[in-house]
């Protein structure tokens, strides 16, 4: 896949089939020591997560690429291989055929390979259960800087900086089997911010979280993304997609159906319904605008609400003064 910026992660070919038997895929695929390399989840890796009692061909010479600095949503239907695709970016499950290159290196799925790309892409897991195993939040954070050999004081600072951007300095000592749902995904994710990651890959985040919930997290989010981190994301919410996503990417049965920028591919209302998806609310209306003779053909296409609040607005103020 060629583009003009460039990107930080490149996925080209990619392919992937789920061994039969018990499902437990991934045992193995990844070269030594997948548990404890470093990032806090790596422990996880043994747990049985990755694609338990599938089986199959999951990826489908699926290529990607995501630039560096952009919000990147990932859209798909149940069973479109999100999650496999992911656990592939983070070195989990090795591909059957094709090519990963973060920064430009294909991954080298040694031991000192993967713990170096785990310190690079940060994973958040769906379920923050499958991901927070320390007993305490302050020694569950701690767990990846620790595991990569560093100074107790660098790994102090790096926690405390963790709980600072993660508001979770008041529950540094409460048991982490304790928390609610919205506090265990920020202790995942700041488990993984400990490390340093160049992009950070959260799966459906917004899973159990209410309106309250998801605007906090769209706020750290962006926070996080102001450090220099790269945002990608796999979700069902198209309307948030909208309004939050600069990158856009559709896979349906693990493979590409298309990838581009937010706009123009929210705005393939075909396309959209094609993979299973619903089509945001905003796109449905902004295109029949278009459709209608109230939107000029120049004129983009407002894909988020502010926007079509603001030409609606305006509609509304040129029939006045027409009449």
């Amino acid at each position: 896949m060629t583009r003009s910026s460039p990107s930080l992660i490149e996925v080209e070919g990619l392919g992937y089939s789920y061994p039969s038997g018990e499902g437990q895929a991934g045992e193995g695929q990844a070269g030594e020591g997948q548990a404890g390399d470093g990032q806090a989840g790596d422990g996880q890796a043994g747990k049985g997560q990755a694609g338990k009692g599938r089986t199959g061909e999951a990826l489908r010479d699926l290529d990607l690429a995501v630039p560096a600095g952009v919000r990147f949503a990932l859209l798909g239907s149940n069973g479109a291989g999100k999650s496999t695709l992911f656990l592939h970016l983070n070195g989990t499950l090795r591909p059957s055929r094709g090519t990963i290159r973060v920064d430009g290196r294909p991954i080298d799925y040694g031991r000192v390979g993967l713990r170096h790309l785990r310190q690079q892409v940060g994973l958040v897991f769906q379920n923050s259960d499958d991901q927070l195993f320390a007993p305490t939040v302050w020694e569950d954070i701690s767990f990846g800087p620790l595991n990569l050999g560093l100074s107790r004081a660098e790994v102090e600072r790096r926690v405390e900086e963790s709980l600072e951007i993660l508001d979770l300095g008041d529950l540094r000592e409460r048991a982490t089997w304790s928390l609610s749902q919205g506090q265990k995904r920020r202790v995942a994710i700041a488990g993984v911010i400990a490390m340093r990651p160049r992009i950070l890959i959260l799966d459906e985040p917004q899973a159990g979280l209410d309106a309250v919930g998801t605007r906090q997290l769209v706020q750290l989010l962006e926070e996080i993304r102001q450090t220099g981190v790269t945002i990608m994301m796999s979700t069902h919410d198209l309307d948030f997609v909208a309004g939050w996503a600069d990158e856009v990417a559709i896979i349906a049965a693990g493979e590409t159906v298309c990838q581009g920028a937010a706009g123009a591919v929210l705005a393939d209302l075909a396309t959209l319904r094609a993979a299973g998806l619903t089509p945001p609310l905003v796109a449905e209306i902004a295109v029949r605008l278009h459709q209608l003779g109230l939107l000029e053909a120049t004129t983009p296409l407002p894909m988020t609400r502010e926007r079509l609040l603001d030409h609606l607005e305006s509609l509304a103020s040129w029939g006045v003064r027409k009449e």
